[in-house]
This record gives C-alpha cells, sequence and structure tokens, in this order.
C-alpha cells in the first residue's frame, strides 16, 4: 500500500513538471512569435521610411530641376529683350549716320551750284566737297565699325556668361547627385551592418557595390568639370575682328 501511495505521488510530480514544461515551452514559442513578428513589423516600416525618403528626394531634385529650367527661360527672355533694344539703337544710329551723310551732300552739291561760274572756285568746291565727303564718309564708317565691335563684343560677353552659368548650373546639379549617391550608399551600408541572415547580407553586399561605384562616378563627374579660359575667350574676340576694325586689339 505505501508503494502504490509513493508511486502515484511520483506519477502526479512527473505530469506536473511535464505540465510546467509544456508551459514554459508555449511561453517561450509565444516569445519566439512575437519576436519575428515585431522583427517582420520593423522591417516594413524600414522599407516604408526608406521608401518615403526615395520619394521625397525624388520630389525634392524634380523641384529643383524645374526652378532650374524657370530661372535659365528668365535669362534667356531677359536677354532677349536686351538684344531687341541693341538692335533697335544700332538700326537708329545707322540711320542718323545715313541722314548726316545726306545732308553732308546736300550741302556739297549747293556748294557745287554757288560756285560753278567761276572755274577756280569750282576747283575749289571740289576739294572742299571731296575733304568733306571722306570726312562724313570717314566718320560714318568709323561709327558703324565702332558699333557693330561693341555689338559683337557684347554678344561674345553674353555667351561667355551664359556658357558660365549652364557650367555652374550642372556642376551643382552633379554635386546633387553626387550627395544623393552617398547617402544612399550610406543607407545601404547601415542595412548591412543591420542584417541578420547571410542572403539578405550577400544582396545588401553586391547593393552597395553597385551604389559605391556609382557615388564615385557621380563624384568624378562633379568635380571634373571646367570653364572656359579668359585666354580663351580673348583669343576668339580677336579672331573675330573684321579686317581694319579700329576696336580691334589690345584695348
Amino acid at each position: 500500500m505505501p508503494e502504490q501511495k509513493e508511486s502515484s505521488v511520483l506519477f502526479s510530480l512527473k505530469e506536473l513538471m511535464n505540465l510546467e514544461e509544456n508551459r514554459i515551452k508555449e511561453e517561450e514559442d509565444e516569445k519566439e512569435r512575437r519576436a519575428r513578428a515585431e522583427a517582420e513589423r520593423r522591417a516594413r516600416e524600414d522599407a516604408e521610411r526608406r521608401s518615403a525618403e526615395e520619394r521625397r528626394l525624388r520630389e525634392e531634385e524634380e523641384a529643383r530641376r524645374l526652378e532650374e529650367q524657370r530661372k535659365r527661360e528668365e535669362v534667356a527672355r531677359v536677354e532677349a529683350i536686351r538684344m531687341g533694344e541693341i538692335e533697335k539703337a544700332k538700326a537708329e544710329a545707322e540711320h542718323q549716320a545715313r541722314l548726316q551723310a545726306m545732308h553732308a551732300q546736300q550741302a556739297h552739291e549747293q556748294q557745287l551750284t554757288a560756285l560753278k561760274s567761276d572755274q577756280t572756285k569750282k576747283r575749289l568746291t571740289l576739294i572742299v566737297g571731296i575733304v568733306s565727303a571722306v570726312l562724313v564718309i570717314g566718320g560714318v564708317v568709323t561709327a558703324v565699325l565702332v558699333m557693330r565691335s561693341n555689338e559683337e563684343q557684347r554678344k561674345r560677353d553674353a555667351i561667355a556668361q551664359a556658357e558660365n552659368e549652364r557650367v555652374a548650373q550642372e556642376l551643382k546639379r552633379l554635386k546633387a547627385d553626387a550627395d544623393l549617391a552617398q547617402k544612399k550608399q550610406d543607407e545601404l551600408q547601415d542595412a548591412l551592418s543591420n542584417a541578420k541572415d547571410e542572403a539578405t547580407k550577400r544582396e545588401l553586399e553586391a547593393k552597395l557595390a553597385q551604389a559605391k561605384a556609382e557615388t564615385e562616378k557621380k563624384k568624378a563627374g562633379a568635380t571634373g568639370g571646367g570653364r572656359p579660359s579668359g585666354g580663351a575667350k580673348k583669343s576668339s574676340s580677336s579672331s573675330n575682328c573684321a579686317p581694319g576694325d579700329p576696336m580691334c586689339g589690345d584695348l
């Protein structure tokens, strides 16, 4: 009878131990399940956050591109207005030069008519008229040449300024691209540091290598641009001078 009672007690203890072990195992399984669920939730949140950040960066880049395009169009519009005013002033100056030449010719003809009766006076009038015509024509030609030279110089300066602005904008855009690539590389590096399984690590390592190559390429583009030198612009200006232009040379 005591042996049966002892066996019954041992059986009850074993049952209690089994129940306790099952309870502990269930708690551990529940903890593991919750941990997996929490990891999956964090992974989803991280992916959504990266997606939102990339979308924000794309929107900012598009807004910056549109603003740069608007500025270029505004500069072109202002330059077109300025060139129109210059052309108008040039046409007015040429018109005034033609009027002066016509008045000089009329004065010359009046002098010839008044002195026609006297051969000596006629020769004198002819000489005076020729000298006057030469002076007037020379003045008109000089004014036109000076005006054309100034106009060509203004055009060359406008072209050089526009090119410098274009190069500056391009360098700014390339730098922004390089910064964006560097940021993407840093994010991949962080993700690789936090990765747990080997498959994810290999995938992130491949993406990181590609991102590093892209970053180096964009940094090289951002630092490799150049601007037209002052010497080259001066040489171009000299080569475009018209023969006999008094404004050409080292003024």
